[in-house]
């Protein structure tokens, strides 16, 4: 069992140079141009999204809106967004109980850490920075902190499934457009092949949580790459134990608590469309759509996103695009502030621990090719 020092002590923090693995494995030139261009691309995408999004949106009005929204349910959507993470925090703490013994308070601190991450840095970053902060905080492997955060993409994708299923039934009783079907049948391709995926990866780690002699077997001279032997040996107590079931569970209020903030800024604007049902799907809706590579805080595609399934609930796409811009920022900000809280007492770097995250995972196969 693994110590967990304290993520305010001196042991807890992120020093400015934590290690020097960045120097002894540095990113090819290739690798660095493809990851610019790809990035370029992302944000250049976004952006034209979020061009779309804002055209012909009145910000006059939207300012009325604004001064005009019942923030006693803004209060509840920000309260219920930042919850949301808790138990994100906890369902995470549940998983990795078999291999170290993390308390609630740092996995939600990680998390949080990494959602500021994703709000500032392109492509999602938080999700690796959060791991790599874990690691930092327990001596859990990274590989294992990682796989750990798979796993629970893993539920996610799975309930987010059978989300779609019930939100495409709901959605029926809607007349389409020829433009709004053609966009739900591009949402149900992602969706089947986020399905996919899903299996595939979910097979993966059930070879390597339940038939761990043979996943070690599968891999050559596992025994000779100590990091590897690790790996599977964690999953394998991971895969074994009651605390994976548990957390499986808890993924459940973690999803459904997404849909309240997205139905309390509905009652909040005064939408007379609001529904617990329209809320969830339109959560579904942002939720498939966050898997997608995008800018920083998600800009573009989540406005994108919310105004096709404001739409295509009846809402007139002007006031469509205004409420877009509001439930963004009522789930956005508050996890910014919460975020950078962290981040400050922490005493993280994102720039830095972005980059030694990527060096350790770099090292990491580097050892892998030379064995």
């Amino acid at each position: 069992m693994v110590g967990l020092p304290a993520p305010g002590s001196a042991a807890g923090q992120v020093p400015a140079s934590i290690m020097v693995i960045g120097s002894m494995v540095p990113p090819s030139p290739e690798s660095r141009l493809r990851t610019r261009v790809f990035t370029l691309v992302t944000i250049l995408v976004s952006l034209a999204c979020l061009g779309w999004a804002l055209h012909g949106v009145s910000w006059s009005e939207l300012w009325y809106e604004i001064r005009t929204l019942d923030w006693r349910w803004v209060a509840v959507g920000v309260v219920t967004e930042v919850l949301a993470y808790v138990i994100q925090g906890w369902r995470w703490s549940l998983l990795l109980r078999p291999v170290a013994p993390v308390s609630v308070p740092n996995t939600s601190r990680a998390i949080f850490v990494g959602l500021f991450a994703n709000e500032v840095l392109p492509l999602r970053a938080g999700e690796l920075i959060r791991c790599f902060l874990l690691t930092r905080w327990t001596e859990i492997p990274i590989s294992v902190t990682l796989a750990s955060a798979l796993i629970e993409r893993i539920f996610d994708g799975i309930l987010l499934m059978l989300g779609v299923f019930f939100s495409f039934r709901y959605l029926k009783q809607f007349p389409l457009s020829h433009g709004q079907a053609r966009a739900l049948g591009i949402v149900a391709d992602s969706s089947l092949f986020l399905a996919v995926v899903i299996v595939i990866c979910g097979a993966v780690l059930a070879i390597a949580m339940y038939w761990r002699q043979q996943a070690l077997d599968a891999i050559l001279d596992a025994r000779l790459f100590s990091w590897a032997h690790v790996f599977i040996e964690d999953l394998h107590r991971i895969g074994h134990s009651r605390f994976l079931y548990l957390s499986a569970l808890v993924s459940i209020p973690h999803l459904l608590m997404q849909i309240v903030p997205i139905y309390a800024v509905m009652q909040a604007y005064g939408l007379d469309e609001s529904s617990w049902r329209g809320a969830a799907a339109l959560m579904v809706l942002l939720r498939l759509g966050s898997a997608a590579p995008q800018a920083p805080g998600n800009v573009g595609l989540f406005q994108v996103l919310s105004t096709l399934g404001l739409t295509l609930f009846g809402v007139q796409a002007a006031m469509a695009r205004r409420f877009a811009l509001i439930l963004w920022g009522v789930v956005t900000l508050p996890l910014v502030i919460v975020g950078f809280i962290d981040v400050v007492t922490t005493g993280a770097k994102i720039g830095e621990m972005h980059r030694e995250a990527q060096a350790e995972m770099r090292a990491r196969q580097d050892e892998l090719s030379r064995t």
